[in-house]
This record gives structure tokens, C-alpha cells and sequence, in this order.
């Protein structure tokens, strides 16, 4: 079970950053920019950057890179440069249909060969960042196999919609773009991971808007800063009275079962098969973080 709480944006063109995201240890998901994150003059550095740190001895954090647009000129420079060994998924930013995800599947089926990679190796993540991304959603989660998840661009998006510049309360203006990008990508069985929380110094903020997004269903959530990473990690991670909860449910169906009985009431609660398989699998989340080789 894959447990990718903590996805963190890394500049390309900073060999100091990308030196220190790779000795994360909390860090479930190093993501190399090569987009936002890196000044257009500085585009062919961050790739050689990113290219070396690709090839760095294998340990710590999930190795990812966010290529340029998939309609820039720069997205053929950028996987020829990252297509290589220590590279396990590419995040595709801005994406808004589901024929944009099958062009880069088909791209890395003709070059994983060519770069001594297993076929289909390589898993994408689409970043969902306008309102024709969300309408499109459903179908950009299920494109291809490929496909490991969605991810919110919450300030990219908001821009589309013409929001204003400061953040309102946990984001309670992006709820429903956020619950349906939740839907879309359990629709296709792939994670969801929520946007970042761009106050860097404030984390009562991120914990708030982190556990919004745990509720809403998020699996995971992005962030540009290592000092947000085990407030996410906590956020995302079953609690001891979560676990505890879950293990109570569990044995009273079991005990339930044992006896002959479809359904047991437990804490003034009647418990059934899906509240069940929701407790068995907060267990085996709780197994996966705690026990995550």
C-alpha cells in the first residue's frame, strides 16, 4: 500500500534544495521543478541539476519531476533530460484533457526502453488548475494506466476563477473545486492531493486547511516548504483514537459475524460491511506508515 502523504516542490535550478529534499527522511515525495520553480533563464541548469540528482544513489523520498506545460516547447527538452534511472514519476502541470496525459504515455512507451527503464515504470500525476481541468477531471484521472493521481493547483486555479489574491479562511471558496477533484480521482481509484498552503510561517493555517482536506478526502497534500511536512505527515496519517476505533469496529463485526449476524449495533452505531471496510482500511494505513519497508 503506497502511502504518499507529503508531496514537496523543489526548484530545479537549487542544487543546495535538491541536495536537501533528497536527505529528507520525512519526505514521502520529492517533486524537482522544472516549471514555476525555475526561472526561464535558468531552464537548462535546472535540468542538468535535476538530471544529476536523478542519478544519486537510490533513498529517501519518492523522486518526481514537474515538467514545463505540455504544450511548451520546453516538455521535449525536459524528458529527454529526466528520463533516466532514479526517476519514478513525472507531474504534469495545467493539465485540462485527458488526450494531454495519452501523448505523454505514448512519448514515455517509445523512451523508457531507450533509457533502461522498465515499460510503464514511470507514473504521472495530473495537476489540475482551471475549470476546463476539473469539468475534464473524471477523464484525466482515468487516461492511463500510468495515472497515480490528481493534484490541486489551488493558486492556478483560482486565478482562472478570478479569485482574490489572499487566501480566505481554510479556502472555503475552492471547496467544491476541491470535493470534485476528490470525486474524479476516486472515481478512478488514483490518489488525490490537495494544493499547498502558501503562508509558509503560518502553521496553524496548513494543520487547518490540511485537515479540511483530509475530510473532504484528500489522500495526500503539497507544499513548498520541509517545515510543513510533518504537520501534513500527522494530518494524514491515522490518529491513536482512529486506530483504536477502527481496531473496536473490526472485532465487534467480527465477534458479530461469528454469530450469525449481518450487522452489530456498536456505540449507539449500526455497523455494517462499509463502515467496516472504512475501519479495515484506516488499519491498514496505520500498518503502511508504521511499518513503511
Amino acid at each position: 500500500m503506497d502511502i504518499l502523504r507529503s508531496w514537496m516542490f523543489v526548484p530545479g535550478n537549487s542544487e543546495k534544495m535538491l541536495n536537501k529534499a533528497i536527505g529528507l527522511a520525512n519526505l514521502d515525495v520529492a517533486m524537482f521543478d522544472l516549471e514555476d520553480g525555475a526561472p526561464p533563464n535558468q531552464k537548462d541548469l535546472a535540468r542538468e541539476l535535476v538530471a544529476s540528482t536523478l542519478g544519486r544513489p537510490a533513498g529517501g523520498p519518492r523522486r518526481f519531476v514537474r515538467i514545463n506545460a505540455l504544450a511548451s516547447e520546453r516538455r521535449e527538452a525536459d524528458l529527454r533530460a529526466v528520463l533516466r534511472a532514479g526517476l519514478q514519476g513525472l507531474v504534469l502541470p495545467k493539465v485540462e484533457r485527458a488526450d494531454e496525459v495519452t501523448l505523454v504515455d505514448r512519448l514515455l512507451a517509445e523512451q523508457e526502453p531507450r533509457a533502461d527503464l522498465r515499460a510503464g515504470s514511470v507514473v504521472l500525476i495530473a495537476a489540475i488548475e482551471s475549470a476546463t481541468g476539473l469539468i475534464n477531471a473524471p477523464a484525466i484521472a482515468a487516461a492511463t494506466p500510468r495515472m497515480a493521481g490528481l493534484m490541486f493547483g489551488a493558486e492556478d486555479f483560482g486565478l482562472d476563477l478570478g479569485l482574490p489574491t489572499n487566501r480566505e479562511g481554510e479556502g472555503r471558496e475552492l471547496i467544491y473545486a476541491r470535493s470534485a477533484m476528490v470525486v474524479a480521482a476516486a472515481s478512478a481509484h488514483v490518489q488525490s492531493i490537495d494544493g499547498v498552503w502558501p503562508d509558509i510561517h503560518d502553521f496553524e493555517g496548513v494543520r487547518r486547511d490540511a485537515i479540511q482536506a483530509r475530510r473532504l478526502g484528500f489522500s495526500g497534500k503539497s507544499t513548498f516548504h520541509p517545515g510543513q511536512i510533518d504537520i501534513i505527515n500527522e494530518v494524514f496519517s491515522p490518529s491513536a483514537a482512529e486506530v483504536e476505533h477502527a481496531r473496536r469496529v473490526v472485532d465487534a463485526f467480527a465477534e458479530a459475524q461469528a454469530a450469525g449476524q449481518g450487522a452489530v449495533a456498536f456505540g449507539g452505531q449500526l455497523i455494517d460491511l462499509p463502515i467496516v471496510e472504512r475501519a479495515r482500511r484506516v488499519l491498514r494505513l496505520h500498518a503502511a506508515v508504521t511499518n513503511p519497508n
